[in-house]
């Protein structure tokens, strides 16, 4: 767990430590394909600083304090967004505006190929905007940018950017670093690397929640009764087991190489990288074996990236773009050194847009998308037959602004083909995606709201799954006629944004008609629960809030106030709570902000989730207060910053409701981290 600073505070802050090779220009958060959206709610981002405070493992760890943002936390290395309750396909995971085009939307325990060590940005897009993706990101997407394909041309000979951490925590090293060499005037040669190494996580208190707890030492005393002395002894080793995550160390490296040609017509460049992670899975209890497991991943991805981009001068039209990847992926399941199961993908993801010059208040972009993937699974966890999908989306998004009022609209058209080869099955759907946002500004306050209407084919491990997955400690079986997830969606927002003070506020509401979800059938089947995947209806709201104050000066330093709320309720007609909703969580924050030194304390409560799935265990709440320090030796535009964190200062035990894994991994505990950021 890092230090969070709330994501709106944060684009109001100064720029410290901000690089785009030395431009000092507002980072605002943007889609690639539309200057700026200015009328969507709930946007975050991270970038400078503030992403190296947060720097983690997993890109999921990496947002889990941005309001309506937590994470899937399955193990430290593996953990995925979660948006507004909602996570998997449900929420869009893309590598500067293509999907990551992994596999850990298939299942929680496989790792984000993202690497956080050399991410120029990190974006949450909610609202009408994000149909640019796809309409089956209900519940918003996670854009991450890099600089492996140069966006500018650097003004010195070599412009270097690099980071370096030690986390206590798991006794945790990380290190990364970019290149970009100016060949010519016009074109830019680009490499980075990176490599982190991370023993089992420390934690606070006990590994098992309290209801496993209770199991564990229940089966202690049956085992005792019968004379089994050593199943006892293994059992009550479970229920007293505290302080370590055992089987949870992390070893990951990546390298990439990029070039590009920048002129004021265009540019084009290419890239390369390779991302490479093997980390451990916690064990699941088997409360009459030993404490400590062997099952570990050995994840690798090869990836390609294009992209382009040509100036249409002042016509209709004012560029167009186009950006493309290819990625080979595979992942290995060991069980000690035996290879239990190997997952394939191998997948090409396209988007081709025009984007409009302003006319009279009037922009707007339009595009297509196109992507193939082949996946498959081999050995004892297949569970999902070798599939072939094929997706194929058009969209448009236009923009309006008439003095205060400002108007977006956005239709998008999505055809999907998915093909389970072995079994004989094809698939396919049609959906249409719309959205209208409206936004009105009096002042310094804007007000709108946003409504849609999305439609989300079913992935093919909804569609297709039938098998033990060990992962989710479930026999999964999916239905092979499953209709497309409609849903309406809707939003109210408030934003005011000041010279001293800021807040924004959202209230967002989604109905579904045809709610995918699994079920408990009640069945064991391979001594695991069956799990059946439905359709039902459902209903989805929550409200998310910030705000930012600055308070005064003292002592040479600005006095900075900040605070956090969201909550999310989901309910299933007919079925009751969905499972692993985040519940309420408020954090507030002290900052004193000056030149060279920046001081941070924040307070985060989490409330307990007792509104749970029948299948489910609530999650107890917690309260963690952390600290840091942020000293830059030469002054705030000299991009050189030191950060000292202090996280989890009490040592509490902690666990995300959202986590598969919840009842028997918490969250770190007490962590000091150092981390050194450079830019010149």
């Amino acid at each position: 767990m890092a230090l969070a600073t709330p994501a709106f505070a944060q684009q109001r802050a100064t720029n410290a430590g901000e690089d785009d090779f030395h431009t000092d220009k507002e980072i605002v958060v943007t889609a690639p394909y539309v200057e700026r959206l200015d009328i969507l709610s709930g946007t975050s981002s991270l970038s400078g600083e503030k992403l190296a405070a947060e720097m983690q493992g997993q890109l999921g760890d990496m947002l889990a304090q941005i309001p309506g943002v937590s994470a899937t936390s399955f193990s430290p290395g593996a953990s995925r967004p979660v948006l507004r309750g909602f996570q998997g396909n449900r929420v869009a995971v893309l590598t500067d505006g293509i999907g990551n085009i992994d596999a850990s939307n298939t299942s929680a325990d496989h790792a984000v190929t993202i690497d956080a060590l050399t991410t120029e940005r990190i974006e949450v897009l909610r609202g009408p905007a994000v149909l640019l993706f796809g309409g089956q990101a209900v519940g918003g997407a996670v854009n991450v940018i890099d600089k492996r394909i140069p966006r500018a041309v650097p003004e010195e000979p070599v412009h270097v950017d690099a980071i370096l951490g030690y986390s206590t925590v798991a006794n945790e090293y990380s290190g990364g670093a970019s290149i970009d060499v100016p060949v010519s005037s016009r074109f830019v040669a680009h490499v980075d690397g990176s490599y982190r190494k991370s023993k089992d996580l420390r934690i606070g208190g006990f590994l098992l929640s309290p209801e496993l707890r209770d199991e564990a030492l229940g089966v202690a005393a049956d085992e005792t009764a019968l004379g089994n002395l050593e199943e006892a002894a293994n059992a009550n080793d479970w229920a007293n087991f505290r302080s370590r995550l055992p089987n949870s160390g992390v070893e990951t490296w990546s390298f990439g190489a990029g070039g590009a040609f920048i002129d004021d017509g265009g540019n084009l460049g290419i890239s390369f990288n390779v991302y490479d992670t093997l980390y451990g899975i916690p064990e699941r209890p088997e409360f009459t074996e030993p404490v400590g497991g062997e099952v570990t991943i050995d994840l690798r991805q090869y990836r390609f990236d294009l992209r382009g981009e040509v100036e249409l001068g002042d016509g209709l039209f004012d560029k167009a773009r186009i950006r493309a990847g290819y990625a080979d992926y595979t992942h290995k399941e060991l069980e000690g050194p035996d290879v239990g199961t190997t997952f394939f993908s191998e997948a090409i993801e396209a988007r081709f847009e025009l984007t409009q010059n302003e006319r009279s208040g009037w922009r707007g972009a339009t595009g297509l998308q196109f992507q193939t993937r082949d996946f498959e699974a081999v050995g004892d966890e297949a569970f999902i037959p070798p599939t072939r999908s094929n997706q194929l989306g058009l969209f448009t998004l236009q923009e309006f602004a008439i003095g205060g009022l400002d108007a977006e609209v956005a239709i998008r058209f999505d055809h999907a083909r998915l093909e389970a080869q072995t079994l004989g099955i094809e698939r396919k759907f049609n959906n249409i995606s719309a959205a209208l946002g409206i936004g009105y500004t009096i002042g310094d306050l804007k007000i709108g709201s946003n409504i849609s209407r999305t439609g989300r084919a079913p992935s093919v491990e909804e569609l297709f799954s039938d098998g033990p997955h060990v992962a989710t400690q479930s026999f999964e079986v999916g239905d092979p006629t499953l209709k497309s997830e409609r849903s309406w969606n809707g939003e109210l927002y408030a934003r005011y944004d000041s010279t001293r003070f800021d807040f924004t506020t959202t209230l967002y509401a989604n109905r579904f008609n045809s709610f995918i979800f699994e079920n408990d059938t009640g069945n064991i089947v391979d001594d695991l629960p069956e799990f059946v995947y439905l359709q039902q209806k459902a209903r989805i709201w929550g409200v998310e809030a910030e705000a930012n104050a600055n308070i005064g000066r003292a002592a040479g330093f600005d006095i900075v106030i900040d605070a956090v709320a969201d909550y999310t309720r989901a309910t299933i007609t007919g079925d009751g709570p969905a499972p692993r909703i985040p519940p309420l969580r408020l954090l507030g924050g002290l900052e004193l902000q000056s030149g060279n030194l920046d001081l941070r304390g924040e307070v985060e409560w989490t409330d307990s989730q007792n509104r749970t799935a029948s299948f489910e265990n609530p999650t107890d709440g917690f309260t963690m207060v952390n600290a840091a320090l942020t000293w830059r030796p030469f002054g705030r535009d000299k991009n050189i910053s030191l950060i000292a964190a202090a996280n989890n200062i009490f040592d509490v035990e902690a666990r995300r409701a959202a986590s598969f894994t919840k009842d028997f991994v918490a969250l770190a505990g007490r962590d000091f981290r150092i981390t050194a950021r450079f830019s010149f």
